[in-house]
């Protein structure tokens, strides 16, 4: 069926008022602290040179992480099937950047495109996780040496308790970016805090709860890490969102294995809770589109309009309406970059890329986003023609080389309410947040150009 011919079926006319206008009508309720995680398909892996031999490894390592961390469980990799999607991984890249490291080591950033990754997972039978995902604050609480120290979201105290501290963060931080999990530590102001660092030694909820109400979180996991033998050992407990239960716990023998194991085990129950089952990958990808000063009706008939025109778009239609705040769903065709394209298009979108505050009461300070690379290729072939010449495939930005690790997430809140979130959970793709500016910039006298075959 064409593009046109599925679009004939869009809700139109007054049942379409009247739906927006029972939307209107939705309640005011606290904000969740729900993110979302733009990143998750963007991953940097160590590679030993510019060959196409050793690029296609690097692929295929790159996507093996990939598919964890989108599908939830790390035995996806075991699932049947999975070996051929990673010997195609180059299919599913998007753009890469090859960095040529100062001290020999070289590495392999790439982007894979995220509908068909998620497709990929769906032909293995694979479940997919989306990139709206819980907030968990954890409150970890370290004994070593007969010491108890708070981790806090930067290294707080003195001599022996701050390195403790210090190397706690890191490995909490490290773990849950290679999983693309949103996890926050409480600041450094509870440091000194020697009843609550007892409280949760204890495992005491009341107390933590009451002072974590001006925190943003979805989750709460109260953790107690000590020596256990030779190894290290995290307990655990959860609070919010219906996942109380008993303490959990897990060993292992260096901080950063431990870390890396507790992230795993939140990610796979997560996962296992919102992950999406694969016969629902295969319909058209939907994305949320959420924008700020909508305030009419005539708002929402020039913004569906606008959609509506552009190619990739198959259907649009509002969802929630809140104040001047319009969300609209969107089912699309290709990959979800193309669709930002075209709306990239029509200078009535404003983007609001940094965290959309003007969105959101709740807030998540987030991380600095790596540069888009710099050479791109549809299949990736660019990458192995230019390792065969003997080009620099790297590409690096003026100024200086990257620095390998740099992180490549952002965590964007979610304006949505509590009643919302479980929906929200469900949805694959990242919440794209603009400002709607029904009058575009004048630039020479006359108006910027809007997407092509596009009506104003």
């Amino acid at each position: 069926m064409s593009v046109s011919g599925r679009k004939s079926a869009r809700q139109s006319g007054p049942a379409a008022w009247l739906a927006l206008l029972g939307l209107m009508v939705a309640s005011l309720c606290a904000p969740a602290s729900a993110v979302t995680v733009s990143g998750l398909y963007s991953v940097e892996v160590p590679v030993a040179g510019s060959s196409p031999s050793e690029l296609a490894v690097g692929y295929a390592d790159g996507l093996a992480r990939v598919f964890v961390r989108v599908s939830g469980p790390r035995e996806v990799l075991e699932q049947e099937g999975v070996e051929a999607l990673l010997a195609d991984a180059e299919s599913l890249l998007l753009s890469y950047q090859y960095l040529r490291g100062e001290t020999g080591e070289n590495r392999l950033r790439m982007a894979f495109g995220a509908v068909g990754v998620n497709r990929a997972l769906a032909s293995i039978n694979a479940p997919v996780w989306g990139a709206n995902r819980p907030l968990t604050l954890a409150w970890v609480a370290v004994e070593d040496r007969g010491t108890r120290t708070l981790i806090t979201e930067q290294a707080s105290g003195t001599g022996t308790s701050r390195q403790v501290s210090a190397i706690w963060q890191q490995a909490f931080d490290e773990a849950a970016e290679e999983r693309g999990l949103p996890v926050a530590l409480p600041p450094a102001k509870f440091s000194g805090d020697r009843e609550l660092l007892s409280d949760l030694w204890g495992q005491f909820v009341n107390r933590i709860r009451s002072v974590s109400d001006d925190l943003d979180q979805d989750v709460m996991a109260l953790v107690r890490v000590n020596r256990s033998g030779g190894q290290w050992r995290a307990g655990w407990v959860f609070d919010g969102m219906a996942m109380d239960g008993g303490e959990e716990s897990v060993t292992a023998d260096t901080p950063e294995a431990l870390a890396q194991t507790v992230i795993n085990r939140w990610a796979e129950r997560y996962a296992d809770r919102y992950a999406v089952a694969a016969g629902k990958v295969a319909e058209s990808p939907q994305v949320d589109i959420v924008l700020k000063g909508a305030s009419s009706l005539a708002d929402y008939g020039k913004i569906t309009k606008v959609l509506e025109g552009l190619t990739p778009v198959l259907s649009a239609g509002a969802s929630r309406v809140k104040g001047d705040q319009l969300t609209l769903r969107v089912a699309f065709s290709g990959e979800l970059d193309q669709l930002k394209e075209y709306i990239a298009l029509d200078p009535r979108f404003v983007p609001l890329e940094s965290g959309a505050s003007e969105l959101a009461t709740a807030s998540t300070e987030p991380a600095t986003a790596a540069p888009e690379p710099t050479a791109e290729s549809g299949s990736g072939q660019a990458v192995a023609a230019q390792a065969e010449q003997g080009g620099e495939a790297s590409n690096q930005p003026e100024g200086g080389s990257e620095e390998a690790g740099q992180s490549m997430f952002t965590y964007q809140p979610m304006p949505v309410d509590k009643q919302e979130a479980e929906q929200a959970f469900e949805s694959l793709y990242q919440v794209l947040y603009y400002r709607w500016q029904s009058t575009p910039a004048i630039t020479n006298g006359s108006r910027e150009g809007v997407g092509k075959g596009v009506e104003e």
